[in-house]
């Protein structure tokens, strides 16, 4: 699942200048942490948050056939 995050992130942001970070997962829940420079991040967050919030639907759904949960954080370096 780190990889298919990675490969939207470098999609949309058309760069590979971010860290992805996976966080112990608990009760069958894995959290990502992506950092980033502040110009990355607003194209990773989108506008109103568009673009995040599609990411993280994409996500969830390779969850949910492998049953887990997931949550992703992005914070500026």
């Amino acid at each position: 699942m780190k990889d298919l995050l990675s490969y939207l992130l470098s999609k949309i942001t058309g760069s590979n200048d971010f860290a992805i970070e996976e966080v112990a997962s608990e009760e069958g829940k894995i959290t990502f942490d992506v950092t980033a420079d502040s110009e990355i991040i607003g194209l990773i967050i989108g506008k109103e948050g568009k673009t995040i919030k599609n990411i993280r639907k994409i996500l969830s759904i390779r969850a949910t056939k492998e049953k887990t949960g997931v949550n992703i954080s992005v914070q500026p370096r």
